[in-house]
């Protein structure tokens, strides 16, 4: 679990229920002014409808496990990943037969295929070529999912003004009429609840959640960069000094080692 995301989120809704607690105790309101469900289903419902049009529903579909890997925390240091890689171009020194015991050994999916890739003989062309394609389409795939989740951010508001709307013309429509002072509360309501949930949607969850995926997208990219100069250096049977000190160009300095 990502902690970050989650005290996030906590520390958001915490803020937002505290302001509204304050702000109904000192006018003497009650807080279930703030629960709508016409306004939610507005606000949620027309969020889902506009990225069902924009994106395959194939995409729309995968809305749940995007978010799960929001919420799951990335425990990878890019200076264990140095480590291993280093390990490898060790073993790979000593021959082809050694560094096909040890493939399976390495944890890694993405640079275990490009250490097979030099046990099977690929040329350092084709090795390079693979594995930059497989990082390419990788990000395609998904900043789709970032994307999924940009879209909700923009709309989730402009859902909200619609529900504004709706709900101004409720409540002009009670004007002159019978029942014209019980309709006043009602479309006021949903006149400003539903550009609160917009605004929510939009700035609590789904625009931080774009930008989370697209810190992780990076990173991952930066440590499958590595992987590929990684697998170059084992094909070219580099020292292991030159190994890491060439891969140490990839990560924070404070998580350099040194070759004993």
């Amino acid at each position: 679990m990502d902690i970050a995301t989650s005290v996030g989120i906590i520390i958001g809704l915490g803020a937002i229920f505290s302001g509204i607690f304050l702000a109904a105790s000192a006018a003497n309101a009650s807080m279930a002014g703030f629960i709508s469900l016409s306004s939610f289903t507005i606000v949620f419902g027309g969020m889902v409808a506009s990225v069902s049009v924009a994106f395959p529903l194939s995409d729309v579909m995968k809305l749940g496990s995007a978010i799960r890997a929001v919420f799951k925390g990335g425990t990878i240091k890019l200076g264990t990943v140095v480590d291993d890689a280093v390990e490898a171009s060790e073993i790979g020194r000593k021959g082809v037969a050694e560094l096909e015991k040890s493939v399976e050994s390495i944890k890694n999916p993405f640079f275990r295929d490009g250490v097979q890739m030099v046990v099977d003989g690929y040329s350092l062309d084709e090795l390079t070529e693979i594995l930059e394609t497989r990082i390419e389409y990788r990000e395609v795939r998904e900043k789709t999912q970032a994307g999924l989740f940009k879209s909700m951010g923009t709309m989730a508001p402009a859902w909200g003004m619609i529900g504004t709307l709706i709900g101004l013309v409720i409540m002009l429509a009670g004007f002159g009429g019978e029942g014209g002072a019980d309709a006043l509360g009602p479309g006021m309501s949903a006149a400003l609840i539903t550009t609160f949930y917009g605004s929510v949607f939009a700035n609590l969850f789904f625009l931080p959640m774009s930008e989370k995926l697209n810190t992780r997208i990076s990173f991952t990219s930066t440590m499958q960069a590595m992987l590929v100069e990684a697998a170059r250096l084992i094909h070219q049977k580099k020292h292991p000094l030159i190994v890491r000190e060439k891969l140490n160009s990839f990560i924070p300095p404070k998580e350099w080692k040194k070759e004993e």
